[in-house]
């Protein structure tokens, strides 16, 4: 039996998944049965690989929560044998798969590590080699104790680690896409792999249980100078909504115009699940702080302190399929389930 770690790639699409003919230039699906040979500095890494691909590469823009759910089952489906996992995935929609796989895998002690790229594999400048390169070394990695050294699920680009519920994407066109503004990354790629373990999540113990129910009925309203409460109104009261997630001014502010406000509150009064995030990309909502969120306090929206929107979303669809009534929604809103948000 080889001492060698495993790996299994999963390619569901995006731009690291294309190979560029270096000849014509032309665009093409990547063929992963020749993966070593379009990078053939895989073959200097000792980590057995196996791979598996959707039949039909989704443009990340398209993911959708069946797709997270399909991630979720090829992950359990092959989780006693592998050690580590890496997702090929788009960089548009990165951070919301990424959130949602940490809350449908529960228990997970491997690393699921999900990178892209911003240019294709085969183009001179490519940063699709070095991010595929080093998420297999860190999905592969162990412990002195022979461990997982990631046992979560975590986004790998441009020479840093980051918690999967914890970042952003922030640049279109820069190879540093993606920013974790409120959790300390988790290692950082240079002549070492340096990890910062404080901040890996600790082992858990007990079998992975993989979720497969997600509840789309959610909306995200952004809040802007000006928005009207009639609009408000009208947004909450589409059929079948359950759960709205905010995104608010500074730590969490809204505005005070009192029609505004009795929007909010007929949604809550109808069972509604608000849930209050930051617009900003750093700091954290602290309801009550200023007037203009102690409305917020009144109603029961829910603060969502340091979380970001994509893990808002993300968090409030799975909770919204496992979870009877508002009372005990809330309390796990306000819960930590995989790292996804820091307790005031």
């Amino acid at each position: 039996m080889s001492d060698r770690a495993s790996v299994l790639l999963i390619y569901t699409g995006g731009t690291i998944g294309m190979w560029a003919d270096p000849r014509t230039g032309t665009l093409r699906p990547m063929d992963l049965g020749l993966l070593e040979e379009q990078v053939p500095e895989l073959a200097r890494i000792n980590v057995r690989l196996g791979t598996v691909a959707f039949e039909r590469p989704i443009d990340s823009s398209d993911m959708r929560p069946a797709d997270w759910v399909r991630i979720a089952r090829i992950i359990g489906d092959n989780y006693s044998t592998y050690d580590g996992f890496v997702v090929l995935h788009g960089s548009d929609t990165m951070a919301y798969t990424a959130s949602a796989l940490s809350f449908l895998l529960e228990g997970l002690a491997k690393p699921v590590v999900l990178t892209g790229s911003q240019l294709p594999i085969g183009t001179i400048r490519t940063d699709a080699k070095e991010n595929l390169i080093t998420a297999i070394e860190i999905a592969a990695a162990k412990d002195e104790q022979g461990r997982a050294m990631v046992p979560e699920v975590a986004v790998y680009f441009e020479y840093r680690l980051m918690r999967g519920n914890r970042t952003v994407k922030v640049h279109a066109e820069r190879f540093e896409a993606f920013r974790s503004p409120n959790w300390p990354t988790l290692a950082e790629a240079g002549v070492h792999l340096r990890y910062d373990r404080a901040a890996i999540l600790p082992h858990r113990a007990g079998p992975l249980k993989v979720h497969d129910r997600l509840d789309d009925r959610i909306a995200v309203i952004r809040l802007f100078p000006g928005i009207r409460a009639d609009w408000m109104r009208h947004a909450l009261a589409q059929p079948g909504l359950r759960a709205a997630v905010l995104t608010t001014f500074g730590s969490g502010n809204g505005p005070t115009d009192p029609e505004f406000v009795a929007a909010l509150r007929e949604a809550r009064d109808r069972g509604m699940l608000l849930i209050n995030v930051t617009q900003c990309v750093g700091g954290r909502v602290e309801q009550g702080r200023y007037a203009t969120s102690q409305a917020f306090v009144d109603m029961g929206v829910v603060g969502g302190a340091d979380i970001t929107v994509e893990a808002a979303v993300a968090k409030t669809m799975f909770l919204l399929a496992h979870t009877q009534g508002t009372e005990e929604l809330v309390q796990r809103m306000e819960a930590p389930i995989a790292g996804e948000f820091t307790l005031g």
